[in-house]
């Protein structure tokens, strides 16, 4: 049996729009890790504090030892 051009025309098409639909529907998903401010009724631990503000020690950030400043 032989296959009309037309047919094979279309078979080809329709494959190429197959995997063209197949690369346009894929996507990437990248997630950052942002610092977001603690809420406004918790405090920030002393660690996460001294980290935020990149100081090398916590001790001015305890409540312990605010009073010392």
């Amino acid at each position: 049996m032989q296959t009309s051009k037309i047919t094979r025309i279309a078979v080809i098409v329709l494959v190429l729009l197959f995997l063209v639909l197949s690369v346009i529907s894929c996507t990437t998903h990248t997630h950052t890790h942002t610092h977001a401010p603690a809420p406004s009724g918790k405090k920030i631990p002393p660690g996460q504090a001294k980290k935020m503000n990149g100081d090398k020690s916590a001790k001015a950030y305890a409540p312990g030892q605010q009073k010392k400043r």
